[in-house]
């Protein structure tokens, strides 16, 4: 099932998502909705708060990416077929010279920006069935779980702008947070959720 997506302006996109364990109710058909959801929306990663729950819970599927002719062929293969869902994610490192790459984010859509990142992660965290992961990774697969994670701790993309961007896209991140905006995919506004 498609859920709409929460758009720039709520608050849950800005709290710290608490720890879930493996009694968190209907777990397995929110996370199948998630990518629905996802794909719905053509995302590469999707994170709980982005749906209305603040919970420590994202997925990622970077084989859209593969398709992308801007990327050499190594960056494709190593896009190819990675899809994972992770649970209580904890990043325990981030290494190498930050380096910049254009980013969007489905709660705030038209909105692309350069971000800086570190090329490298080591991260924990768990899978569908609760098992425990300690894993590396580099190059875009290691931005779009930053870009995820980043959304379980409270922090959206365009937190990481300079001032002076955070300036000049302030009107478009208004319009979204009011609705204002064509989008082909389902989302909820903070003005609508005021109203109820």
């Amino acid at each position: 099932m498609i859920l709409p997506i929460v758009a720039y302006g709520d608050a849950v996109l800005k709290k710290k998502a608490k720890e879930i364990d493996k009694d968190y109710p209907n777990l397995s058909t929110l996370i199948e909705n998630m990518y629905d959801t996802m794909y719905g929306a053509f995302g590469v990663g999707l994170a709980a708060p982005q749906i209305g729950l603040s919970i420590r819970l994202f997925l990622v599927d970077t084989e859209p990416f593969a398709e992308d002719e801007s990327f050499s062929e190594a960056e494709k293969e190593q896009l190819k077929g990675f899809k994972k869902t992770f649970i209580n994610a904890k990043i325990l490192e981030e290494d190498g010279d930050e380096w910049a790459f254009n980013e969007g984010c489905l709660s705030i859509p038209d909105v692309r920006e350069d971000v800086f990142r570190k090329p490298k992660i080591k991260i924990q965290y768990q899978d569908e069935n609760f098992d425990t992961y300690t894993e590396e990774y580099d190059g875009l697969i290691a931005r779009v779980i930053q870009h995820e994670y980043d959304h379980i701790e409270g922090v959206l993309f365009t937190d990481k702008l300079s001032s002076f961007k955070k300036r000049l896209i302030k009107g478009k991140l208004t319009n979204i947070s009011k609705g204002k905006i064509k989008i082909d995919y389902r989302m909820r506004f903070p003005a609508m959720s005021r109203k109820r």
